[in-house]
């Protein structure tokens, strides 16, 4: 094997431009494996987070939310934006039966001016109420926020022990949530207290077109948690029905909208992955078996002078190894290089929540790609290696002669 495995390195050293050739055909191959895999790895992981965190059966919200343009990226993803009803609407809607939990949320987008640190959404909620965001914020946090307390999203440039400000009203950093993968990376949660003090100092400023809101009377959102023994439905017909000037979703339906789109995605990805392999073993199977041909005199010397059939065969495979491995590896990293540093732009120019896999699921897929790319090599070599193993060497060097 060893006498094989020499062999076969010369072999691919002694023809570069043929075998650098085979070796980028292969790294394009292993990228889209490692680029595509990852990509819809990221894309499912970080709709399981986005699930995760909404945690609410129905959200209501005023009828007039529904026409902004990125609503749905508001109250699911938490781009900037805000929106705003009368508080007396979480009374009228608590009378509804099949209730079984109810919270309400604050909305507050920050504005790129001096009175404040960076733009973007603040998220007010009630630490007494909630039932979805609370949770991983007291896991981040150890507790509930304190007044002018804030948990930062995982992409803002801002640590625990820091201060941000809003409208001249400085706030104490006190947790860092993990990613989701959304732009709730980069909103920021406190308790409703202090929002409505960001609320009424940016009124105070004159920074927002709301002057008529009252902090202490209004909310963004209601999020419920509907009772075991009543179907969603039948609480989110009533709620639209009774209601009047608000709207209500079932989240499970919004959550559809990006999820078809996650599918649409990971459908293009998919075929764009299947047509560089077919086109990639056709490319390679045609390779190698021009290649064999081209040094048929080369293997019937090496017959003659003692090298068994297996030792021959074996000698094509392995070059189809080397050239597919070290295709593999390269392949691999670039994918890497392309999807790591830049995911945070492919997050942004895909509008779907993207959430990198846990390093050892990475690790397990580059492993997975550089294994189908010698297998891909194998198979490809491997026609031609029963072929060649097959010559009649004193016939091929009196034909050549």
């Amino acid at each position: 094997m060893k006498l094989t495995e020499s062999l076969a390195f010369k072999n691919v050293k002694g023809r570069p431009a043929g075998s650098l050739a085979l070796i980028i055909l292969t790294a394009i191959m292993a990228a889209s494996i490692v680029v595509g895999t990852v990509t819809v790895t990221s894309l499912r992981t970080g709709l399981n987070a986005l699930e995760a965190r909404l945690g609410a059966d129905i959200m209501v919200v005023p009828a007039s939310a529904t026409s902004k343009k990125n609503f749905e990226n508001i109250v699911l993803q938490g781009s900037m934006g805000y929106f705003y009803m009368d508080r007396s609407y979480y009374d009228k809607v608590a009378e509804h039966e099949g209730i079984e939990k109810m919270s309400p949320q604050l909305f507050l987008a920050s504005a790129s001016a001096g009175c404040c640190s960076v733009p973007l959404q603040i998220i007010g909620y009630d630490p007494d109420t909630d039932f979805t965001v609370s949770p991983w914020i007291r896991k981040s946090a150890g507790g509930d926020p304190g007044l002018y307390d804030v948990v930062v999203g995982n992409d803002l440039s801002v640590f625990v022990g820091d201060s941000i400000t809003f409208y001249n009203v400085e706030c104490n950093v006190v947790a860092k949530l993990d990613k989701t993968g959304t732009d709730l990376d980069t909103a920021v949660y406190t308790n409703m207290e202090t929002i409505k003090k960001l609320i009424a100092s940016s009124i105070e400023l004159g920074m927002n077109d709301f002057k008529d809101i009252d902090p202490d009377r209004v909310i963004s959102c209601i999020l419920i948690k509907t009772a075991a023994d009543r179907p969603v439905d039948e609480v989110l017909n009533d709620l639209n029905l009774h209601v009047r000037r608000t709207k209500s979703f079932k989240t499970k339906d919004m959550i559809s909208g990006v999820s078809d789109s996650l599918m649409g995605v990971s459908g293009i990805i998919g075929a764009l992955m299947c047509a560089v392999w077919v086109l990639g073993l056709v490319i390679l199977f045609l390779a190698f078996t021009l290649s064999v041909n081209e040094r048929r005199k080369e293997f019937a010397v090496l017959r003659i002078t003692g090298a068994s059939r297996r030792k021959i065969s074996g000698t094509v495979v392995s070059e189809a190894l080397i050239i597919t491995l070290a295709g593999g590896i390269s392949g691999i990293a670039a994918g890497l290089l392309i999807i790591l540093p830049f995911n945070a732009l492919i997050e942004e120019s895909m509008g779907l929540p993207f959430l990198l896999p846990e390093p050892w699921v990475t690790a397990v897929l580059c492993i997975a790609a550089a294994a189908v790319s010698a297998a891909a090599g194998a198979f490809a070599s491997a026609y031609s290696a029963h072929r060649i193993s097959r010559i009649d060497a004193g016939l091929t060097l009196r034909g050549d002669n």
